[in-house]
């Protein structure tokens, strides 16, 4: 597939080195900055063009009149538009995927995405996707990863075993006996960082990060049995006052108490005005005495979410000392990520592999619905439809256990029309089958493509 991407900041970046590093995909990347880009081609096997990335000229150089997909990742919403609406005017680029930050390009009442008005095939808001995300895991207290799958029918969760939790220091093939009724299926196990493929014998320790596939009724009764169930969050607190903590607390403030704290006095009116049933407070976040008052040691979740890297782990970790239960952390650098302790911070959450995965799930081969990245990129959780028979299909019509998967890869789960299969038992493939894989190694991604052609 000829990709062109527009950007080479954080987010260009990654993506060039996932689609370069499978070796299928032929890669330019544009931008204006050339150093960036000589960086980039030192490193990869790939194209690139120096220019303004929504120049005709600059686009027909990277190859636009033979290109499959353009993907624009840029700083400016308006360079995406301009760029992918002249891909789709000028060069008829098939697909056309861009990255639209401001909340009010993507207004329901101001509807511009489509063939009458910019014509963008699919939208990446990292907003949106960084709201979902952190609503879905307030929603399940314990959990420090959570996807669903197949409209949400079927999820992927991680959890930290404890001791307390009934399964730890048993064997994996007691889950079953402990909870007979409940469908669910451990597909990965990383203990001090290094990965276990789960068996029926695989002792669960303390401290395992235990990756499981169930549907969403489930996943309470199988947290249970590798942690104390934690008590639902009631009291939350969200430092900053940007899109994502506004839209974050219009999502919460009818469950739950709701405090956000906006260093900007004029921006904290503003936001009182939107929210109705949050508490806004106008302060520094890292400041103690505000947080004392505020009771922060009564508080079940800090959740900080500025554009500021270092505001969000220095007021988490505070409000962490100053005795709140878990803390929730948007952080923008991968190097910072990397330096993250587990045990100051609960969750970390990064919006560049958050749009990685949102991206991925529409630039990948045909077949593979949904693409969600796992531990910094290293893993991945793919949702990928079998299509044809028994003569032209790799997968239908094959028993699941006689697939030639990459290593460590499991297929957790298929969802067969109405029906959610966890596949803990022999099964045979049929047409239309969604199935759930874990890939310890994203890069086995090429292996799975194969068997979908």
């Amino acid at each position: 597939m000829k990709i062109i991407i527009l950007g080479a900041e954080q987010t260009g970046s990654a993506l060039a080195e996932y689609l370069v590093t499978e070796k299928q995909n032929d890669v330019t990347v544009v931008d204006e900055d050339h150093d960036k880009l000589q960086s980039l081609q030192e490193r990869f096997d790939l194209q690139i063009i120096c220019g303004k990335p929504s120049y005709p000229q600059v686009l027909k150089d990277a190859g636009a009149e033979s290109a499959d997909m353009l993907v624009a990742v840029t700083n400016s919403d308006e360079i995406n538009m301009i760029a992918c609406q002249i891909g789709h005017v000028m060069f008829h680029i098939p697909q056309k995927v861009a990255r639209i930050r401001e909340p009010e390009y993507n207004n329901e009442d101001y509807p511009c995405f489509n063939k009458d008005c910019i014509n963008i095939d699919h939208i990446i808001a990292p907003e949106n996707l960084i709201t979902n995300h952190i609503s879905q895991l307030v929603q399940y207290p314990g959990s420090l990863q959570f996807a669903s799958f197949c409209d949400n029918r079927v999820c992927l969760v991680a959890v930290t075993a404890y001791y307390g939790g009934a399964l730890v220091g048993n064997e994996l093939s007691e889950l079953k006996e402990h909870l007979p009724h409940v469908e669910a299926r451990v597909v990965a196990i990383y203990r001090k960082n290094r990965f276990i493929r789960p068996l029926a014998s695989t002792l669960i320790e303390a401290g395992d990060m235990v990756y499981f596939i169930t549907p969403p009724v489930n996943i309470k009764a199988v947290t249970s049995e590798l942690q104390r169930l934690e008590k639902p969050y009631k009291r939350i607190i969200i430092s900053g006052g940007g899109g994502i903590a506004v839209a974050l607390a219009k999502r919460l403030e009818n469950d739950y108490q709701v405090k956000l704290i906006e260093r900007n006095a004029e921006r904290a009116e503003l936001i009182a005005e939107q929210l109705i049933n949050t508490t806004i407070l106008h302060g520094e976040s890292s400041d103690q005495e505000l947080l004392s008052q505020e009771q922060i040691e009564l508080t079940d979740l800090f959740i900080a979410v500025t554009s500021d890297d270092e505001s969000n782990i220095m007021s988490s970790m505070l409000a962490k000392r100053m005795g709140t239960k878990k803390v929730i952390v948007l952080i923008q650098r991968q190097a910072y990520l990397e330096l993250i302790n587990d045990s100051v911070i609960d969750i970390a959450i990064s919006p560049q592999h958050a749009t990685i995965s949102e991206l991925l799930s529409h630039v990948r081969q045909t077949g593979v619905v949904k693409v969600v990245s796992l531990r910094q990129g290293e893993s991945e959780i793919i949702e990928v439809v079998a299509n044809g028979d028994n003569d032209t299909s790799k997968l239908v019509g094959k028993n699941i256990n006689s697939l030639k998967l990459p290593s460590g890869a499991t297929i957790g789960a298929v969802v067969r029309g109405e029906d959610i299969i966890i596949v803990n038992t022999d099964l045979t493939i049929e047409n239309n089958d969604h199935l759930i894989i874990f890939l310890p190694d994203r890069k086995t991604i090429t292996d799975i493509e194969k068997l979908l052609q």
